[in-house]
């Protein structure tokens, strides 16, 4: 069984879902998408998440209906994602359970460390530097010295 994160994307819009699903694969996670509430109802019964990606504005059942539902039992962290960024959403989406809020257009790399700190407070994930070992190198007077990953790309904002 795989030990990465494995994060639940629930987003209505597909050129959101497939950008957010790539750049958090690349990016060491296990990542599923989900175009609205059922089929996340049907993902979350067939599978094991270990945080969820949640957009507000959705047909049929929104994101903050969802959040409530799911944080009933408190048994999964939320991280909503949504164009809906003024403070009283954001309020209210806390409120009714989400562990923490990301409005639109956001930043890639914004939303990795949003992801990282939630798992890092639930207790998902290890706590791990931003710049991960990868290996040792041996410089030219044999000294064996680490060499570190390069942070993940800063790749501006994604606007949807």
């Amino acid at each position: 069984m795989s030990k990465e994160p494995h994060i639940l994307i629930v987003d209505d819009h597909r050129e959101i879902r497939d950008a957010v699903l790539s750049y958090l694969q690349r990016n060491g996670y296990r990542a599923t998408a989900a175009r609205d509430a059922t089929e996340m109802d049907d993902k979350l019964r067939g599978g094991s998440f270990d945080l969820i990606v949640l957009d507000v504005m959705m047909p049929g059942e929104d994101g903050i209906s969802v959040c409530r539902r799911l944080s009933a039992d408190g048994s999964i962290p939320i991280l909503m994602l949504t164009a809906l960024g003024e403070e009283t959403d954001r309020i209210i989406g806390l409120e009714v359970g989400a562990d923490d809020y990301l409005p639109k257009p956001f930043n890639p790399r914004e939303l990795l460390a949003r992801i990282r700190a939630i798992l890092r407070r639930s207790d998902r994930q290890p706590r791990f530097p931003a710049r991960r070992l990868v290996k040792n190198s041996v410089s030219r007077t044999g000294h064996s010295t680490p060499t570190h990953a390069a942070l993940p790309p800063m790749t501006g904002v994604m606007r949807f």
